[in-house]
């Protein structure tokens, strides 16, 4: 039986503060694909001198760009990675543990979630619900029966649909995204946009009063209650307080967006 091969596929757009640290930690792959949506800060180059295929291509959204990278790949398995994330030791020597068993004997499993662990502010949040945060990175290029394996196509959250068995891995892999608050607080407003469309598009845009209350006033405020107090993020200090108090103003600004957008679309039956 041919020896199991991993390609990384990472996607990125002005990481060169990142980006060196997350292929550091993946070096140990058979192959590494960067597809990059016009970085003009120093990405290309770096992705080039870790001996990285690179592909320049216009932004598709998060979903068709993770798509495009994984048909540059090659490997029997894929990681898909932003380029401010990395693999902590332990998981790397997990997954070529899994590669190393799987020759020869062929195994039932299609993909594994791997456990994230969020730095924010340079402090790991180890509660209030942000860890461990499962997430399915790591599957089979093409299952036994010919089936390929990619991201759903949503404006945002996409995730990979496996066709087989999932199972989930030991150890964690890190999330650099967020040094401070302005990429943080850019970030959710880009994100809440995104998210807005989503709903908007289901026709959920708070059209009664009430449901405007309770999406944009009460869900946020519930949500911080419940992450920071009843799952105990109070206890990630002043980092986990910015973090719990943001992320449900990101709620109301999701929801904010997506009554403007369907008031903007349909003016006569919103209020």
């Amino acid at each position: 039986m041919p020896r199991s091969t991993l390609s990384v596929a990472i996607i990125t757009l002005n990481e060169a503060e990142n980006l060196s640290r997350t292929l550091a930690s993946v070096l140990f792959a058979d192959e590494i694909v960067v597809v990059d949506s016009g970085s003009s800060d120093g990405t290309v180059a770096i992705a080039k001198s870790f001996g990285a295929k690179v592909f320049v291509e216009p932004w598709k959204g998060f979903a068709g760009q993770k798509n495009s990278a994984i048909d540059r790949c090659t490997g029997t398995w894929v990681l898909s990675l932003d380029g401010d994330e990395e693999l902590t030791a332990e998981l790397q020597r997990e997954i070529s543990a899994m590669l190393a068993a799987e020759d020869g004997s062929g195994s039932p499993v299609d993909g594994y979630r791997l456990r994230l662990r969020h730095v924010f502010l340079g402090r790991w949040m180890r509660r209030g619900g942000y860890y461990p945060d499962f997430k399915l990175r790591l599957f089979r290029r093409m299952t036994a029966a010919g089936v390929e394996q990619r991201f759903s196509e949503r404006v945002v959250h996409e995730s990979v649909t496996v066709a087989g068995r999932v199972e989930t891995m030991q150890h964690d892999f890190l999330h650099h995204g967020y040094p401070d608050l302005d990429i943080y607080l850019e970030h959710m407003n880009r994100y809440s946009t995104l998210g807005a469309q989503i709903i908007a598009g289901k026709g959920k845009g708070s059209r009664s009063v009430v449901a405007f209350c309770w999406n944009v006033v009460l869900v946020p405020v519930l949500t911080f209650l419940w992450n920071y107090g009843f799952r105990l993020g109070w206890m990630d200090g002043r980092e986990g307080l910015l973090l719990h108090l943001y992320h449900s103003a990101y709620i109301s600004w999701k929801y904010g967006k997506a009554w403007q957008m369907t008031r903007k679309r349909d003016p006569l039956r919103v209020g």
